[in-house]
């Protein structure tokens, strides 16, 4: 079914980015993100779609594109229509100009929000490499990132915990938890709080938080399924060949361990489904009336400002290395959620 895509006044600052640049919007609803990007990002969505689709099943769901002005050719956003129609493609439209912090663009990607659907979202950005910088950086910045690799733990294991938030359960209150009862550890928690010897309480904090109803048996499977599919996203990089620089894994779960538990019995229950909920034989018409589960949990691959597919020079050793070091994480939480 269509939907129209917010007026103006409908857009708003989103509000559970825990890493990456300001500027960020979405609907009111919380259904779209929209995110200021450059050209080659638009470029890396439309072609992985197109040619690697192994790789563009855990790509946040690009829905299309918006021009970040006030005018363009004399539309506004009404006039524009701006509706967004089947098979997950949009008209270029134009919504407000959002000031961000580093990117200058008048683009942006319009994604589904990972977060979108779940009661209580815990979210984890992982950013992968070991090197951080595009051939084309200024050498400032090369320098600036290198300093970055150098004192985290991008230098041995080739990531970096660059944001969380972790809901604490109702009436939560203490150091660093919000007013909707999440526990915010920001970029400084991985670059100054955490080292390769210590990065996995990081990932139990994230999955383990009695207080919220996950004990540790939620844990335990959350882990798991966190497992399965960094393992294959692991298997689709080392098939293909990539460079991302600053690309991040982006972690989802539902945080409220009730809503958690009854999302997983309901899944139990449920016929089993193809990949991305694509039902075995089901009509179109079929579709559009199935109701959705609740959410569970996602893993996406993110962040594409620095990413191309490299024909010819073989598999990016420099995410792989990121990717794998946080499957190892995931396999001992799998078996054992309070491991040391």
């Amino acid at each position: 079914m269509a939907k129209t895509l917010p007026a103006p006044a409908d857009l708003v600052q989103y509000q559970h980015a825990v890493a990456g640049h300001d500027g960020t919007l979405c609907d009111v609803d919380g259904e779209l993100f929209i995110k200021p990007c450059t050209p080659a990002e638009i470029v890396f969505y439309e072609s992985s779609i197109a040619s690697h689709p192994e790789f563009a099943e855990y790509m946040p769901t690009f829905l299309g594109t918006l021009t970040l002005d006030e005018q363009q050719n004399g539309q506004t956003i009404e006039e524009a229509g701006a509706a967004l129609i089947a098979k997950h493609t949009i008209p270029e439209v134009i919504v407000p100009t959002k000031s961000g912090r580093k990117i200058t663009t008048n683009q942006a990607v319009v994604l589904e929000n990972a977060a979108h659907g779940f009661v209580k979202p815990n979210i984890l950005d992982v950013k992968l490499g070991v090197r951080l910088w595009a051939d084309d950086a200024q050498p400032e910045k090369k320098t600036r990132f290198d300093k970055i690799t150098e004192e985290t733990t991008h230098k041995h294991l080739g990531f970096r915990i660059a944001g969380m938030r972790v809901w604490q359960g109702h009436g939560a209150k203490g150091e660093d938890i919000d007013a909707d009862g999440y526990k915010i550890f920001d970029k400084n928690y991985g670059r100054f709080s955490l080292s390769k010897d210590n990065v996995h309480e990081a990932f139990k904090h994230f999955i383990f938080a009695e207080s919220a109803g996950i004990n540790d048996e939620l844990a335990r499977l959350v882990a798991q399924a966190f497992h399965t599919d960094v393992s294959r996203i692991q298997e689709v990089l080392e098939g293909q060949e990539s460079r991302m620089f600053s690309a991040s894994l982006l972690f989802v779960f539902e945080g409220d361990g009730r809503a958690l538990r009854s999302a997983m019995e309901e899944a139990s229950r449920s016929p089993a489904t193809l990949v991305n909920g694509d039902t075995n034989g089901s009509s179109d018409e079929e579709d559009e009336l199935e109701t959705p589960g609740p959410k569970i949990y996602s893993v996406n691959v993110i962040d594409f400002a620095h990413a191309e597919w490299t024909p010819g020079i073989g598999p990016d050793e420099n995410v792989l290395l990121g990717v794998r070091s946080v499957a190892n994480i995931l396999q001992t939480l799998s078996i054992d959620a309070k491991a040391e």
